[in-house]
């Protein structure tokens, strides 16, 4: 849907799709999620001006090598492949978008010093369903490397 021409931009830009039933789908506690903080996420962006970079993004997410923001992804990995700073990473075992075993490996491979991937419960938006868990393990992480931070 994020890439359809016509549907992606009418969905998400004038019908609030990503907020509204993208958000849903995309946690496992449905009836928590949808009961304490649907709302929120469709509240903070009111009208299609408002989320204007909710449907512009992910299309930019390169599907093949044509895509137009190949180059842009291509330059955030040699970046990452730059970066020494210690990096913890967590990902949800249910994420069906970026799946750990493929997009978790991948960055393993561009920030080889990062610990993890550390599995939670949780599909795209991990911390509506794991936020407590993940707030932990960042707490620990930050705990270990206190002190070699540059």
């Amino acid at each position: 849907m994020m890439h359809a021409p016509l549907v992606g931009p009418y969905l998400l830009g004038r019908h609030n799709a990503l907020a509204g039933r993208g958000m849903y789908l995309s946690v496992v506690d449905r009836k928590k999620f949808r009961a304490e903080a649907q709302s929120v996420y469709e509240n903070i962006l009111p009208d299609p001006a408002s989320r204007l970079l909710t449907w512009t993004w992910p299309r930019w997410i390169p599907l093949d090598e044509s895509a137009r923001g190949l180059a842009r992804f291509e330059w955030l990995e040699r970046e990452l492949r730059k970066s020494k700073l210690p990096t913890l990473l967590v990902w949800g075992r249910e994420d069906e978008v970026f799946d750990y075993k493929t997009f978790a490996t991948r960055f393993k491979e561009l920030l080889p010093h990062a610990e993890g991937p550390e599995l939670v419960t949780g599909r795209h938006f991990l911390q509506e369903d794991s936020g407590e868990e993940i707030a932990g393990k960042i707490n620990r992480f930050l705990d270990r490397i206190e002190g070699r931070l540059p």
